[in-house]
């Protein structure tokens, strides 16, 4: 797995220039650290990131099937099951036969999930904070529009194509 040292973007005279100009190389590395430091912030809570993403979901959205569930957290039916699991024997969420159709279950975040949730958000909120120090309160909204931006842009970019 690679150090910080070898995800650091710019080393100054030992980085190529050419490289230097490569937006999608400096996004991946510093999604690379990111997604580190978020990850290691939650297992040291006993959580991943997929944790987080369904019980959000559920929060706002309500109550879902396990294939919305899996549509909207843009989790693979497959894989989902393992996470269902985990905060089925958490007690942060339940899964209960579906009352219009029996052969599916509906999954519903519990109370717990719910202050499961906020320590989650806690926790990233302090990731986020530790990822954005560098940057003042303009900057961060700025990074996050422009992100966005380019983020729509590439979706309607592959939805064209």
């Amino acid at each position: 797995m690679e150090t910080g040292d070898e995800l650091q973007f710019d080393q100054g005279d030992e980085t190529p220039e050419r490289l230097k100009g490569q937006l999608s190389r400096l996004v991946g590395m510093s999604a690379v650290q990111m997604r580190r430091v978020a990850g290691d912030a939650l297992s040291a809570v006993g959580a991943h990131k997929d944790h987080f993403v369904v019980l959000a979901a559920l929060a706002e959205f309500g109550p879902a099937s396990q294939a919305g569930l899996a549509g909207r957290a843009r989790i693979y039916k497959s894989d989902l099951v393992a996470v269902l699991n985990d905060l089925a024997d958490g007690g942060w969420v339940r899964r209960a036969p579906d009352p219009a159709d029996k052969r599916r279950n509906v999954i519903t975040i519990t109370d717990a999930g719910e202050h499961r949730l906020a320590e989650l958000d806690r926790v990233l909120a302090g990731v986020n904070e530790h990822i954005m120090a560098p940057l003042d309160r303009d900057e961060r909204g700025q990074l996050f529009a422009l992100l966005g931006r380019i983020n729509a842009h590439l979706a309607s970019a592959s939805d064209s194509s």
